[in-house]
């Protein structure tokens, strides 16, 4: 009996389920340990949980964990997200806290240390090395080695110059549906002096892509220049439309049929609104057949409505526009020659040689910037009541936020006299250095051009190289005066920029041109600068040091001229004309020549033999 009890005890062997494995956990359902004896078992064991469940309850299992895994995951997750994001939050709040107690206006009060470079001490430090400058007996830049890196410019092959007439006949044969002009085309040109340059240059192009006939272009009234000249007012018509003849059909205004479409009134044709940098197939495709129907468009304004990257026969344009169409008229041009005559006769004790400083150190441009020099509470009222009254309300809107020390810092601030003083004697100019300042009317310029003119004696702008009534049919022409200015820089041995512009870029762009790629143009490092300049314990010696590789630098720079093969057209042509515009150096048949006194003849020789081809914009 108790055998009998011993056997029935005996788990049974399932052999059906032993193949029957769970996924999830791995366990054999066969727990028999295979023993045959018939020694008396055991007392049983409570009974176990069944070890094979069916794949129903392993799938239940199997999502219930994995739901539980996402949780844990999703719950991590979140956490993770949420503390890097207050972590963030946390370091951008310290980094602009910091920023505006640094250079904010609170720092004084708090005691914190002002960022190097933020504070304007040039004055007090050229009050403080003034003696070491003028006793300082080392070795000067010579104006005749001042140039030290030489590259040959590669010209194409053949002269784009050449063949450019063949371009345009092959590409209005693919345009045009029948032979003739498309239609008229009128651009409204905004800006000072050298943006209303721009457009001319680009309204010649367009007019190239477009096949159109161009009308003298119009000049809109700049409310911050607010000059009324028109195109022949600054430049030659006559000599625009001859330059041009082959290339691009110019006309003075449109025929009487249109005119009297539109009663006489050029404004009353409806402008055309063109996307910034807009592309050639853009205007082949959008606005060739517009111009088509109409037969007249127009676009205004016309500020960078071309994109730099064009064909290089479009391209052959803008460099005949901008270096042998364009002409300073005759009253400009011959006033302008004056003036680089006599800075070339007073510039006698360096060969005739001089240097020319673009300043912008206006009223105005002082007060568009938002810096803060060293007139105190003065300066500040000026510069608000001017800013109120020329941007009306504009630098006092709520999402307007002005740091000047941030911009000093950041090299956005005009450099005043003094520090373009500083900056030239640190780079080795001596006081027998000619110096032509081109500028509109400096701020508070009895005070500011003081130390610029102690260090340098030989100073001049065009009203000291002038009399009042040569001057006089200029004034009150702000583009009149500044062609003047542009003119006297151009036949510069060194011209230097402060703030940049459209006018550093032409001009920059414009000696490349001429002089091969080899014009020295100094533009310092700003915010280098503001750091030396604050720093009231440098000596002389080491901050002479730092100008000379400033100086290195701007070399290194300035000497980049972009080789044909590897040329890829991003930058302005204005700025950077070689090498699509060299094929027109060759055939240059405007050549300055001032006529100079006896003790600069030398410096004349010096010119026509050089490699420098003294074509210039407005002079023959």
């Amino acid at each position: 009996m108790a055998a009998h009890i011993a056997i029935s005890m005996k788990p049974k062997s399932n052999n059906s389920s032993s193949n029957n494995n769970c996924c999830s956990n791995g366990y054999s359902s066969d727990v028999s340990d295979g023993s045959d004896n018939n020694s008396p078992s055991p007392p049983p064991s409570p009974p176990k949980p069944r070890l094979t469940p069916s794949l129903s309850q392993c799938r239940r299992r199997l999502r219930s964990k994995t739901k539980s895994f996402v949780r844990r995951e999703n719950l991590g997750s979140g956490l993770s997200f949420r503390l890097n994001l207050r972590y963030l939050l946390l370091l951008s709040l310290l980094y602009v806290s910091g920023l505006l107690m640094c250079v904010g206006p609170f720092s004084g009060l708090l005691g914190y240390a002002t960022v190097p470079g933020s504070v304007y001490r040039s004055y007090e430090n050229f009050q403080r090395l003034w003696n070491d400058i003028r006793f300082d007996n080392s070795s000067a830049l010579q104006l005749s080695s001042v140039w030290k890196y030489k590259r040959r410019v590669k010209v194409q092959k053949p002269c784009p110059n050449s063949t450019a007439r063949n371009h345009f006949s092959m590409y209005r044969t693919s345009i045009m549906e029948s032979p003739g002009s498309s239609g008229y085309l009128i651009v409204d040109a905004n800006g000072g002096l050298n943006q209303q340059r721009s457009a001319i240059c680009n309204a010649v192009a367009v007019a190239g892509i477009l096949n159109a006939i161009l009308v003298i272009p119009r000049f809109e009234l700049n409310s911050v220049w607010r000059d009324p000249s028109q195109f022949g007012d600054i430049y030659d018509e006559d000599h625009f439309i001859d330059n041009l003849k082959g290339y691009v059909n110019v006309v003075r205004e449109l025929p009487e049929a249109l005119m009297e479409r539109y009663d006489h009134n050029i404004s009353n044709i409806p402008n055309f609104r063109v996307q910034a940098w807009a592309t050639v197939n853009y205007y082949s495709g959008v606005v060739l057949p517009i111009l088509r129907d109409q037969g007249v468009i127009r676009i205004a304004p016309f500020a960078n409505r071309l994109t730099m990257n064009v064909p290089s026969h479009i391209q052959l344009l803008r460099c005949i526009a901008n270096y042998k169409a364009l002409k300073f008229s005759p009253p400009i041009s011959s006033f302008a020659e004056k003036l680089v005559n006599r800075m070339i006769e007073r510039s006698s004790m360096t060969g005739g040689k001089y240097v020319s400083v673009h300043l912008r150190f206006e009223q105005d441009m002082v007060a568009f910037s938002c810096c803060v020099y060293d007139g105190g509470e003065a300066e500040k009222f000026n510069m608000d009541s001017f800013r109120e009254k020329g941007w009306k309300g504009k630098f006092k809107r709520k999402d307007r936020v002005i740091v000047p020390a941030l911009n000093r810092v950041e090299g956005k601030c005009p450099l005043t006299p003094v520090e373009v003083g500083l900056m030239l004697s640190g780079m080795g100019f001596d006081n027998t250095t000619s110096i032509y300042v081109a500028s509109g009317k400096i701020y508070q310029e009895e005070k500011h051009l003081a130390p610029l003119r102690k260090m340098f004696p030989l100073l001049y702008t065009k009203e000291s190289l002038a009399t009042p009534d040569e001057l006089a049919p200029f004034e009150g022409y702000s583009s009149r005066l500044a062609a003047l200015d542009y003119t006297v820089s151009l036949f510069s041995e060194v011209f230097v920029t402060t703030q940049g512009g459209n006018f550093p870029h032409f001009l920059m762009g414009h000696r490349r041109f001429l002089f091969g790629g080899h014009a020295k143009t100094i533009k310092p490092d700003k915010r280098k600068l503001v750091v030396l300049l604050q720093d009231m314990g440098i000596s002389w010696k080491a901050f002479k040091e730092e100008m000379k590789v400033m100086l290195a630098e701007s070399d290194r720079k300035g000497m980049m001229v972009p080789r044909v093969k590897k040329f890829n057209r991003k930058t302005s042509i204005y700025t950077y004309p070689l090498p699509e515009c060299a094929c027109l150096q060759s055939s240059n048949n405007s050549t300055f020549r001032p006529t100079v006194s006896a003790n600069v003849l030398d410096y004349r020789h010096e010119l026509q033999h050089s490699k420098r081809s003294l074509y210039v914009n407005g002079i023959r």
